[in-house]
């Protein structure tokens, strides 16, 4: 079987989010279980280049990750090269994003035809690859396996959907009739994505209850009808987490290490230095409540803002790490002013940190307003920190709540999406902190939980067998 990753971001080369994550973890995994997987990207001049390249022509290089995983480059000094961004600089987008992955979705399918590589499934990542459904369907109408190549669309975050000008769709090259209710068209602009979700045979998400979420007008971005008329082929497949990377038993940054917290020190150790380094009052006793994220509204930190005085009542510290918006900056620097000793503001990317706030914390903090899938609820269950979120997406379908299965529980979820719930969910979880003996096997348990790439590729891989097999 030979899948095609078309994509904006994979890792190692180059990631902002979970796109990223995926295309260059999912890959790996698909390998290990027999799949031939090529990733084409964008040759960004953003990318570090610790790999060697093959220059396979003026307008593709090709570089090897995995074992023997081809990683074509598609070139454009001018769209890619000579730029410092992905999308866009000055949080402002690039005004000719349109032209840019057009060109990439073209030239990628140009390449996989001059090279003649096998191809049986062709898998696109968002917007930046949402033309490749009807360009491959029309590309490829002389290959000698056209009427067999299938293409799947995975929707990463639905509310990126490229919308441009409708005065560009001469650019994508398409006939006129595409740009309708029934194609491009999205209240007179384009919509590169809805395209793709109309025209692909295959639609995935990255859990389950987002692919339920996203065909309602709660959560469907507009493209809700679009999305329930696509209904019997949309599925929603849970993203895997890099175990080898997240990894409590060697994880380089962290002081203490530890796979179950059996006796109580790898929680302990850690937290000690957490408290140190971020100038905590030092107490093996107090629950630590961690926050590792965007600051954005999306993240839920307006709700932390609304009950931060309510939590500092209670005898507890809380930890919040990330980077966003500058008014978020200020009023959290201005809380942990108020609260020194007990609330840490950390307003920096750092990866180093962001495992020790993992491994130190007793909670972790995850209030979503949505969430796809989230992989921070996943590493911190790996380190033992137990999450609290709301009830939605990835959230939904990784954390287990007492009040759900006492027996498998390994966090807290609140269902309505505000502080009094939120403040009760905390409530709830230090109770179960006062209980020692069941506060540490939840902790044992969630770091027990398995949520590697493994079974996420298995489940890819049953759905390209059953796609080539309809």
């Amino acid at each position: 079987m030979n899948v095609i990753f078309i994509t904006s971001e994979a890792h190692p080369f180059v990631k902002t989010g979970g796109l990223g994550e995926v295309c260059g973890a999912l890959p790996l995994a698909l390998e290990k279980i027999g799949v031939n997987v090529s990733i084409f990207l964008p040759k960004y001049g953003a990318i570090q280049w610790p790999f060697a390249v093959e220059k396979i022509d003026e307008r593709c290089s090709r570089v090897k990750i995995g074992n023997n995983i081809p990683v074509y480059l598609i070139e454009h000094q001018d769209y890619f090269g000579r730029r410092p961004g992905l999308y866009g600089e000055d949080h402002r987008d690039y005004p000719d994003n349109l032209e840019r992955f057009q060109y990439f979705c073209c030239e990628t399918l140009e390449v996989i035809s001059r090279l003649n590589l096998p191809v049986d499934i062709l898998h696109g990542h968002d917007w930046q690859s949402a033309l490749m459904p009807l360009y491959g369907r029309e590309l490829f109408k002389n290959h000698p396996n056209a009427s067999k190549i299938k293409t799947v669309l995975t929707v990463h975050n639905l509310a990126f959907q490229g919308v441009f000008p409708a005065e560009k769709y001469a650019t994508l090259g398409l006939d006129q009739k595409f740009f309708s209710v029934n194609g491009f068209e999205f209240y007179s602009q384009i919509n590169l994505l809805k395209g793709g979700l109309l025209f692909s045979d295959e639609i995935t998400t990255v859990s389950p209850r987002y692919a339920q979420e996203i065909q309602t007008k709660e959560f469907g971005c507009g493209l809700q009808d679009v999305l329930k008329s696509r209904g019997k082929a949309i599925r929603g497949i849970l993203n895997g987490l890099d175990y080898d990377f997240w990894n409590p038993q060697t994880d380089p940054l962290i002081p203490a290490h530890g796979t179950d917290n059996a006796d109580g020190n790898f929680k302990k150790a850690n937290k000690i230095h957490l408290q140190n380094i971020l100038h905590l009052d030092a107490s093996a006793e107090t629950a630590i409540f961690g926050f590792v994220a965007r600051l954005s509204h999306q993240k839920g930190v307006d709700l932390i803002l609304d009950a931060v005085d309510e939590l500092m009542r209670k005898n507890i510290q809380v930890v919040i790490q990330g980077i966003g918006d500058s008014d978020y900056h200020r009023r959290l620097m201005e809380k942990a002013r108020q609260y020194p000793g007990r609330l840490a503001v950390h307003l920096h990317f750092d990866e180093p940190m962001a495992h020790k706030v993992y491994a130190g914390s007793d909670f972790f903090m995850m209030p979503s307003t949505f969430e796809p899938c989230g992989l921070g609820q996943m590493i911190a269950l790996r380190y033992g920190s137990l999450p609290i979120v709301f009830r939605t997406g990835g959230l939904a379908d990784t954390v287990i709540p007492v009040r759900d299965n006492a027996g498998k529980a390994n966090g807290f979820v609140f269902d309505h999406y505000r502080k009094t719930d939120f403040l009760k969910t905390i409530d709830e979880s230090l109770k179960i902190y006062k209980n020692r003996s069941l506060m540490d096997s939840m902790v044992q348990r969630a770091m027990a939980e398995d949520f590697s790439w493994t079974h996420s590729a298995q489940e890819y891989k049953r759905m390209y067998e059953w796609l080539l097999s309809a």
